[in-house]
């Protein structure tokens, strides 16, 4: 069986052990959390080694059995260095993560990969792995150039669903990767085209910023269910190397608003393993 994750962007709102245990009352096999702000100005869980927050996470993670396959997030842009990195890599360790989640918001390539391949050097020691996400609307943007990055840094990639959509990356660049480049997906739905306009909820979680931009927008609170929109995604899964990890991350603002955290995970869930149905009905 595809081992299916809860990505924390999913449900924001919980803090990391109330996801563990929401995940785990749904069905999922890992979970995914938040242990550095995303955006300027977000707020933060209290998740450094040790903390009552970090204890309470490892305590239900025993319970249930659930394990934490990625942290994040981490934006690596022209000043970035250890000490920016390390409260995250020491919160991920704490807590067993196998990856770490990083942007490249840095337009010079080659310090970008300097960057990166230093982050890897102090991820690796804890083992972790540094695994670099395009997205739509960073200077890396897209899988060709997350591909050649993290090869050269000995990083991997983590492909996004709508990202690759919205940053005009094809199948084939996803199937022309090493599969040891891709050690998760993550999968949500939307439209084939951006929308022109999207509506903010008036507050987000954490304090987390739009900016105003319809991508980021989309991507933070506004992605559909799986199933519900127009992405290729019973063909992103065959294409992915076989066995790749899926991971949810479906922010949907106005349906959060509507179920109760759980009813929301469950939701999710249902949706992927109905695809994933008709995946293996149609191999």
């Amino acid at each position: 069986m595809t081992p299916i994750g809860l990505a924390h962007l999913t449900l924001l709102r919980l803090t990391p052990p109330e996801l563990v245990t929401t995940a785990a009352a749904s069905g999922y096999d890992f979970v995914g959390i938040r242990v550095n702000a995303a955006t300027e100005g977000e707020d933060q869980y209290p998740m450094e080694p040790g903390s009552p927050m970090s204890r309470e996470t490892l305590r239900r993670l025993d319970d249930t059995g659930l394990r934490v396959h990625d942290v994040e997030f981490l934006t690596l842009g022209p000043d970035t260095g250890p000490g920016h990195w390390r409260p995250a890599l020491d919160a991920g360790a704490a807590l067993g993560a196998r990856t770490v989640s990083v942007v490249g918001a840095d337009p010079d390539r080659r310090r970008l990969t300097d960057t990166l391949a230093a982050l890897t050097t102090d991820a690796t020691a804890l083992g972790i792995r540094p695994t670099l996400e395009p997205i739509s609307y960073q200077p890396v943007s897209t899988v060709a150039e997350a591909a050649e990055i993290a090869a050269a840094a000995g990083a991997a990639v983590l492909l996004d669903a709508l990202h690759l959509q919205r940053g005009g990356s094809s199948l084939d660049d996803v199937r022309g990767l090493a599969p040891h480049l891709v050690p998760c997906l993550q999968l949500c739905d939307g439209p084939l085209r951006a929308p022109d306009h999207l509506d903010l909820p008036a507050e987000l979680p954490l304090g987390m910023k739009a900016d105003g931009s319809v991508l980021q927008a989309e991507a933070r609170v506004q992605r559909q269910l799986i199933g519900d929109g127009e992405l290729p995604l019973t063909e992103l899964i065959a294409a992915a190397p076989a066995g790749t990890p899926l991971s949810i991350e479906v922010p949907h603002a106005t349906m959060q608003a509507r179920l109760t955290s759980l009813d929301y995970a469950r939701r999710n869930l249902t949706s992927l393993r109905d695809l994933l149905t008709a995946v293996n009905t149609h191999a």
